[in-house]
């Protein structure tokens, strides 16, 4: 699976896997930060060196496929990413079942359509933030989890004006009140170094906290 398709992450992606080697990509929301990527694999998946068997399944927000369409078209005619992907528009709740995992989606606060993800199987489960403010459908769909990856992209919340990320202490809240098992802060905005996003989300969470440094691998459960 493919989590978020932000610039860059196709070729950390193509170290490990080939795109038809993929079951699944799945888009949390269609900033440029978590979609940019999927420009670029819809020629990888059409023109490289690979022949896919069928599209890759593409789960993403309302209006992923004319979003991508729109940027892919340099001509009247449209691009055809339907020949890439094969798309299902994300809901509050969606669900599905990839190869032998379950895919919960729940709808998050980010200011446009944008959602939480939940990966489980019938033992281990890791719950991502995506771009998100503190909201009650995070908590509830991270209840529980082994794992949460929870984004810290601010160094403090907004005085005034609607908050669309967590800080480092919002993560902790979060983790706390859901009872996850770990938390690991990812997507830790540039006025803060990840040792300090660490820091202050130990001061609301008493679980074990890490930083997903590019690279690094974490057991679920």
């Amino acid at each position: 699976m493919w989590v978020d398709a932000g610039s860059g992450t196709l070729a950390q992606l193509q170290r490990h896997v080939r795109l038809d080697e993929l079951d699944a990509i799945w888009i949390s929301h269609l900033h440029a930060d978590h979609s940019a990527d999927l420009l670029t694999a819809y020629y990888g998946a059409l023109y490289a060196d690979i022949q896919l068997t069928a599209p890759i399944p593409l789960y993403g927000p309302p209006g992923i496929a004319g979003r991508l369409a729109h940027f892919l078209t340099n001509t009247d005619i449209r691009s055809p990413m339907e020949f890439a992907f094969a798309v299902e528009e994300l809901h509050d709740g969606h669900q599905v079942r990839v190869g032998a995992l379950t895919l919960t989606s729940r709808a998050v606060a980010h200011g446009i359509p944008a959602f939480a993800l939940r990966v489980e199987t019938t033992e281990r489960s890791l719950v991502y933030s995506g771009d998100t403010a503190p909201c009650p459908g995070l908590t509830s769909l991270a209840k529980g989890c082994d794992v949460l990856l929870c984004e810290a992209e601010s160094a403090q919340a907004p005085s005034a004006g609607e908050q669309v990320h967590h800080t480092p202490e919002d993560a902790g809240d979060t983790a706390r009140a859901a009872q996850a098992g770990r938390l690991i802060v990812t997507h830790v905005g540039r006025f803060l170094t990840p040792q300090q996003a660490v820091a202050r989300a130990k001061t609301r969470f008493d679980g074990p906290i890490d930083y997903a440094a590019p690279g690094a691998t974490f057991p679920v459960g």
